[in-house]
């Protein structure tokens, strides 16, 4: 084995040499990320702020008009009144306390108010701010969010100092973010630890053989005394009475989850001897050791079972044994490399029983995840990754949608000099342009054993222009296959910044095109606009032939170019090792992926008249979502939720149940949904939301073959493409609904008249059609 950071991506073909590609920029993304990063994007932001109105003597209420280029107009809202009765406003759908139903629990495979019984969703954001440290910019915070539909915030950070000794200013601020999300209506989800966040120094008591610059991958896993210092942030975080309301998180039924360990595993490349010093791997290998002496009676006897294959860590004298590379085990499958994936399976399982066992033990109610990552090896090693977290409530993963960024820092920043390429998920482009299409997006989502389902990381990266696709492509694909929570990451800011200075990040929440499409987004996906579409893939996976690398059918991320099509299981047809379902059944229904010791048999729905790969259209199993992958279109046709999203202009004059739509934008939104609960047919109150792309004021680049290259990143403020296009309602009454144009706050603009035929404004995102 090699260590991580030395492995040659360029030798393992296909998506595994991206994969490890586009991790190496996710390790490097976590290093920089958090409140230091937070506080420099502040103090640059302040600064230039400040300069700008000394020299230039212009209030700031007025710099977004001055800053308004050609074609674009600038979304620089004033500061929010929260009028009453805003129809962007979805305050009233969250509790008027977060727990007020009780602690969050599960029944069959949902999330459930436990004491009402009332299923539940979750339309959430990594957050809050790490520079919000006061009350009051917290509560501001709860407010702004709970407004455009989140109910959940997941705080990702260490309650820990360098040395992994317990920050008890840390566990207070926790504290604060829970008060103030509670008065919210918001729930709060833990995740306290990810190896990114220590770096033994050489003397640390605990983590032996480190040396202040490696992370500790894996071994939280095996080192039982490091777990127990883990243990104590838990304790310390849940125990510890809040000063002002002397309750301890523990008996808060806001906090409705804590995850484990963030993106650890043992089957993912970051296992490898060079991260993980010997003084730490010897104890992994003496357990491995002990386990193979357990099954075969000896160290020799599993050497004679395996057919003498050995590794050059192996110390059979010290009752040792070594592991071969991740790419070996999934690939050559020899009877060591299945007795190394089970035992690797079953340290990880026990590990989070282990901790699983200890929060409750602890007194802790709310629900308990494992862990959320990737492996080195999706078809083989992801389900065993995914049966070990099977012992927890419910399944997580996360997933980013990149854009080929490249450049200096292009981890953690969008700077001048990067390159990159607009990347279309509607249109399932590759992760580098000119490469065939790829059939893979954080959105899809498998359930496994029936637990309910969460995506606790995810976004379109900037700065590509089709994030316009994301906040509905979330909303509509996450309510068709039942998700249960969809994090978006992450809220870098409580402000409409684009984050103006040294830096801007890549993945900021506070965009137009993203929290402002929040509103439409979240209700289509937290009220079920979109109805759940039926299960057509059902899977009885047995155990045993997991842990002997017989791999799964239904691989998290199987990409077009690892498909033949010929090759794809057709309905009825009995699925054997090797085959790969078409991943397009992600958007036309569900999947079910269910372990077992005796396994059973896999049921596989005829896929034929949902997708149609030679007119490159997918259809939804419910007939209210349309993708017309071809062109990048996604149509969206359900009683109470109807539009188009990207390339607009494909679809030409598009007619729906109750609307019809045109516009010549080639890239878009256009989505009108219900406020009163009723179909678009009898409603009397709907929202339009309409979205083109955004871009930082003074943003330039230049064409570089494929690829943009960055001349500048831009400041404040946001600009936004003009819109242009039609929406005609084709109700009988439509003459007598009212059109008002809404500012970005949500309030009222002026009236524009009757809804039979709206002219969209060039500068205008929200309307109200009433009666």
């Amino acid at each position: 084995m090699v260590p991580f950071d030395a492995f040659d991506a360029s030798r393992v073909p296909g998506r595994l040499g991206a994969a490890h590609r586009a991790v190496k920029k996710r390790i490097e993304l976590h290093r920089y990320r958090g409140d230091f990063v937070n506080r420099l994007l502040l103090i640059g932001n302040r600064l230039l702020v400040l300069a700008i109105a000394m020299l230039v003597g212009v209030p700031a209420f007025m710099r977004g008009a001055l800053a308004q280029e050609s074609g674009w107009f600038s979304f620089a809202p004033p500061n929010d009144p929260y009028s009453s009765n805003n129809p962007i406003d979805l305050r009233s759908l969250n509790e008027a306390h977060a727990g007020d139903g009780g602690f969050i629990g599960v029944k069959g495979s949902q999330f459930v108010h436990s004491r009402t019984g009332e299923p539940v969703r979750f339309w959430a954001v990594n957050g809050p701010p790490g520079d919000l440290k006061d009350e009051k910019s917290l509560d501001a915070c709860a407010k702004m969010l709970a407004k455009h539909g989140v109910n959940l915030v997941r705080v990702h950070g260490g309650y820990f100092d360098e040395r992994g000794k317990v920050d008890p200013a840390k566990v207070r601020h926790a504290q604060d973010i829970v008060r103030a999300m509670k008065d919210a209506g918001i729930y709060v989800h833990f995740s306290i630890y990810f190896p990114l966040w220590m770096t033994p120094k050489p003397d640390d008591p605990v983590l032996k053989g480190y040396d202040g610059k490696h992370h500790p991958f894996a071994t939280l896993f095996f080192d039982p005394d490091f777990q127990k210092e883990y243990q104590s942030w838990w304790a310390a975080l849940l125990t510890t009475p809040d000063p002002q309301t002397g309750k301890k998180l523990i008996d808060e039924p806001a906090v409705m989850s804590a995850e484990i360990i963030n993106e650890d595993s043992y089957l993912f490349w970051t296992f490898t001897p060079g991260n993980v010093p010997d003084p730490e791997l010897h104890i992994l290998e003496k357990q491995f050791g002990d386990w193979a002496a357990h099954q075969y009676g000896s160290i020799d006897a599993a050497y004679a079972h395996w057919h003498g294959l050995k590794t050059d860590r192996d110390a059979p004298a010290q009752g040792r044994l070594g592991f071969r590379p991740l790419w070996n085990i999934a690939n050559q499958k020899t009877p060591r490399d299945q007795d190394s994936a089970t035992f690797l399976t079953e340290s990880q399982r026990d590990f989070y029983q282990k901790q699983y066992a200890f929060l409750r033990k602890l007194g802790f109610k709310g629900l308990i995840t494992a862990s959320n990552w990737i492996t080195a090896s999706p078809q083989v090693l992801t389900p065993l990754e995914k049966y070990s977290y099977t012992v927890c409530d419910f399944i997580d993963r996360h997933g980013y949608f990149s854009c080929d960024d490249k450049g200096p820092n292009d981890g953690w920043a969008i700077m001048n000099s990067q390159t990159y390429f607009d990347r279309s998920a509607l249109r399932f482009d590759g992760e580098q342009p000119g490469k065939p299409k790829e059939f893979v997006n954080p959105v899809m989502d498998i359930h496994y054993d029936d637990k309910p389902s969460m995506i606790s990381e995810t976004t379109f990266n900037r700065p590509n222009r089709y994030r316009t696709e994301a906040p509905l492509y979330y909303a509509c694909y996450g309510a068709l296959q039942g998700s249960d929570c969809i994090v978006h990451f992450a809220l870098d800011g409580a402000q409409w910044s684009v984050k103006p200075g040294y830096f801007m990040q890549p993945w900021t929440l506070m965009a137009p095109t993203q929290m402002a499409q929040f509103p439409a987004a979240a209700l289509i996906y937290r009220k079920g606009l979109i109805d759940e579409g039926a299960v057509l893939a059902d899977l009885n996976l047995k155990i045993s032939e997991l842990e002997h690398l017989a791999g799964t059918p239904l691989p998290q991320d199987a990409s077009f170019d690892e498909l033949r099509l010929k090759d794809v299981p057709k309905e009825g047809q009995n699925l054997k090792p090797g085959d790969v379902i078409d991943p397009l059944i992600h958007y036309a229904g569900r999947t079910s992926v269910r372990f077992s010791k005796n396994g059973g048999q896999s049921k596989l729905a005829d896929l034929s008249k949902l997708i149609d790969r030679a007119a490159k259209k997918v259809t939804s199993s419910t007939g209210q979502l349309r993708l017309d992958y071809g062109n990048g279109l996604l149509t969206i046709n359900a009683p109470a939720a109807q539009g188009l999203c990207g390339n607009l202009k494909a679809a030409g004059e598009a007619t729906l149940a109750n609307l019809s739509i045109h516009s010549n934008l080639d890239l878009g939104s256009i989505i009108a949904v219900s406020l009163d609960g009723k179909p678009l047919a009898s409603s009397n109150r709907i929202l339009l939301s309409v979205m083109s792309e955004e871009r930082s004021t003074g943003y330039q680049t230049q064409r570089e073959g494929q690829l943009l290259k960055i001349l500048n990143i831009g400041h404040d403020p946001w600009q936004i493409k003009d819109i242009s296009g039609s929406v005609g309602c084709k109700r009988p009454d439509a003459a007598q609904l009212h059109v008002t144009a809404l500012d970005g706050n949500g309030d009222k603009v002026r009236e524009l008249g009757a809804a039979s035929q709206i002219k969209l404004e060039s500068n205008v995102i929200y309307y109200l059609i009433s009666k």
